[in-house]
């Protein structure tokens, strides 16, 4: 990663938690000065899912000018504490990395992404920081089965008016298009989708999709 470093930190959570953070920092001349902070929320704890998984696109961020943080949520890696079956304590883990980056950056904007688990999980963080000035999902489990464990999630950011994008493969295995576009149909605000033709929910998840994400993230701050 010539273009940027990272830096590893420590955020302690409302209750207690210490989440292992990661910031991706591009180089000073590179810096989009006035830009979100991009905050990336990983995929489903229970599931493996940790920060790791979002390294490319961190890095892909930095790489073009805007500082980018990933973090382990509770019980993942380092981070203490313990990973819940629905996502809502990490709620809290989402809330206090955005509350460090305005503290710790000077940061008075921020983007939400999150990935698959991390999609509903940032999605109820939404209008709970002021600082976020949208949203972006990398394949919401929409879907019936998902939706015992992450239903709960659905309203804050369905209801939320801030600037959404909802990114998703059409193979996903959790949610079909047609699903998506239901839920989406009663969302608040101004709501974008962008389909990726024949991407499986995990593969989307995979490094051979980073480029595109980060295009898209891009895309989606400059109309901001």
């Amino acid at each position: 990663m010539p273009n940027c470093t990272v830096e590893s930190c420590t955020v302690e959570t409302s209750d207690g938690v210490k989440l292992s953070t990661r910031l991706f920092k591009p180089r000073e001349e590179d810096i989009k000065e006035g830009s979100p902070v991009v905050v990336l929320v990983h995929p489903y704890s229970i599931l493996g899912g940790c920060q790791g998984l979002l390294r490319g696109i961190a890095a892909g961020l930095a790489d073009r000018g805007y500082k980018a943080l990933t973090f382990d949520m509770r019980g993942v890696g380092r981070s203490t504490g313990r990973a819940s079956l629905t996502g809502f304590a990490e709620i809290k883990d989402v809330i206090s990395v955005c509350k460090w980056v305005c503290e710790n950056l000077s940061a008075d904007r921020i983007l939400l992404v999150g990935s698959s688990a991390g999609a509903p999980i940032s999605g109820s963080a939404v209008d709970q920081i002021e600082q976020v000035v949208g949203y972006v999902s990398l394949g919401y489990p929409f879907g019936m089965l998902a939706s015992i464990l992450f239903g709960r999630h659905h309203k804050a950011v369905l209801e939320s008016s801030k600037p959404k994008l909802f990114v998703m493969g059409t193979q996903d295995g959790f949610t079909s298009v047609k699903q998506l576009k239901n839920k989406l149909s009663s969302a608040a605000g101004r709501v974008e989708t962008h389909l990726i033709e024949g991407a499986s929910h995990f593969q989307m998840e995979g490094p051979a999709y980073d480029a595109q994400m980060v295009n898209l993230i891009l895309e989606f701050i400059a109309s901001l």
